[in-house]
């Protein structure tokens, strides 16, 4: 079978012979001599290769064969050698690219799959915060003279003299300036500015804010004010004669007077005392107050809209 191949390589590699200057009959008498021969070629071929397939394994042609494969084998294992580098470096390319590739595709997933545990995580928060909310409107606890109107926070100006966030209710759900804001933790402020579907809350850390307190374990009353760091309060105006201790409560006091009421409804938790002093010539204890609110972290408030307003 190679050597009917290597015949017909040969003949078709052979340069033919030149057109000599006879006329048309000369040329046509080459291309036909040439056909002649490659039709002698080919049926040598086909029968070298019935041969070939019929003979036994130890046949003549068997022989030939592997003699021509034994003197092709040297010049095989040159140009494998000579060819190895050049497949060694592009397999080498290939990968690198596939890898860089693999490794942009898995970084977008992950970023993929952080942002969406970001989401899950958020949306948990929030639901057991609303969770928490519900329940407390359904608590014994809950003023019993105001509606509930639930309210996310969308923004915030903190600041040293401007503690306020933005909430997603506004007069076209009856709030008011000066409504008392509250969460299921205690109180958050009141309403400082209103819009049509948003308004504004002056926290209770806010400088311009004053709410009258109660210590419920000390029956002393107070005023709460913002502290004199970030987030933290103070208890002014307990008098002297009072015993104040840290982990006291201190609530809203609240008072209703015929039609007239406080701002804000009485027993809201404000906080805990954190800690009390009291000098020879004070007149006053000078308390610190741990805020019942996280206040860096609301994520949604409840707005107490009295039941007697009309909308």
């Amino acid at each position: 079978m190679l050597l009917s191949l290597v015949l017909i390589t040969i003949y078709f590699r052979e340069p033919a012979p030149r057109s000599r200057p006879a006329g048309l009959s000369s040329r046509s008498s080459t291309a036909v001599k040439r056909r002649v021969v490659a039709g002698v070629l080919v049926l040598l071929s086909l029968v070298l290769i019935t041969i070939y397939f019929r003979e036994p394994a130890n046949g003549g042609l068997h022989g030939v064969q592997s003699a021509g494969a034994t003197v092709l084998r040297p010049f095989e294992v040159a140009a494998n050698r000579v060819a190895s580098p050049f497949r060694d470096a592009y397999g080498w390319f290939s990968g690198l690219v596939h890898a860089k590739d693999e490794n942009a595709d898995l970084r977008a997933k992950l970023d993929r799959l952080r942002a969406q545990v970001i989401q899950n995580s958020t949306a948990a928060t929030e639901n057991a915060d609303l969770k928490r909310q519900l329940d407390y409107q359904q608590s014994p606890e809950f003023p019993k003279d105001f509606n509930p109107v639930n309210a996310e926070v969308i923004g915030r100006l903190p600041s040293e003299f401007d503690q306020q966030v933005t909430i997603a209710a506004g007069s076209s759900r009856a709030i008011r300036v000066d409504d008392a804001v509250i969460t299921a933790d205690g109180l958050v402020g009141k309403i400082s500015h209103v819009g049509g579907h948003q308004a504004q809350v002056m926290l209770l850390t806010d400088p311009d804010m004053k709410v009258a307190a109660l210590d419920l374990d000390a029956q002393s009353a107070g005023l709460v004010g913002h502290g004199e760091g970030p987030g933290t309060l103070t208890l002014d105006r307990v008098r002297k004669s009072a015993v104040v201790n840290p982990g006291d409560s201190i609530v809203t006091q609240g008072f209703k007077l015929g039609p007239l009421s406080s701002i804000y409804p009485a027993n809201i938790p404000i906080g805990y005392v954190s800690g009390a002093s009291l000098s020879e010539v004070d007149l006053f204890w000078q308390v610190q107050l741990s805020p019942s609110v996280h206040f860096d972290s609301l994520r949604s408030v409840i707005v107490l809209v009295p039941k007697k307003r009309g909308r």
